[in-house]
């Protein structure tokens, strides 16, 4: 027979159990929501939506196509729906890399003049032409990154600074889709 005490016990446990299965419906509920709320708003996640119409067959022109940019851009722009063209006549839009430079520079120097900073930059000016009409003119775009240098990790800051430099190639291929989307009426879009 259970004594009095054990009997609280026994009915706050389960008073417990009973209120951790009601938070865990309530979290449940409360993910749900927020999914229908963001997809209700039209969020989308960046890179899920399509490119313009006017992006669906894209050359790009550049005496460049063997750098982390270009292989960034044609990556970006055939997970967005558009085809890479190898030829000019095939293509709707011609996307003219004219400078994809990149390269370091030192911020920082010790007391004995050997370098402790340098920051690494990539630049790219492009222009964006459809149907024989420049639709963006000669535009440039630069990302920066700083990162520490060690003498005594040599190998391992030259990785890094590999490492960087694609990091910057895929940010600066984002950036001018979005620059060009944002400068691109979107009245018919490609189908991802």
């Amino acid at each position: 027979m259970q004594t009095r005490l054990e009997s609280s016990c026994m009915n706050y446990i389960t008073s417990f159990i009973r209120l951790g299965n009601q938070v865990r419906r309530l979290h449940s509920v409360m993910i749900i929501l927020v999914f229908l709320i963001l997809s209700g708003c039209g969020f989308q996640l960046e890179g899920s939506r399509a490119l313009p119409i006017s992006l669906a067959k894209t050359y790009l022109d550049t005496n460049k196509p063997y750098t982390e940019f270009y292989e960034s851009l044609t990556g970006i722009l055939g997970v967005r729906g558009a085809e890479v063209v190898k030829a000019q006549q095939e293509a709707v839009a011609i996307l003219r890399i004219l400078e994809d430079t990149s390269g370091q520079r030192i911020l920082s120097v010790s007391a004995r003049n050997t370098p402790q900073e340098y920051e690494i930059f990539y630049a790219v000016t492009f222009s964006l032409e459809s149907k024989g009409s420049t639709l963006i003119e000669n535009e440039t775009v630069i990302v920066t990154r700083s990162y520490s240098y060690d003498a005594t990790q040599v190998l391992g800051k030259s990785i890094e600074e590999q490492i960087l430099r694609e990091s910057l190639a895929q940010d600066l291929a984002r950036q001018i889709i979005r620059l060009i989307e944002a400068n691109l009426p979107i009245s018919s879009m490609v189908q991802s």
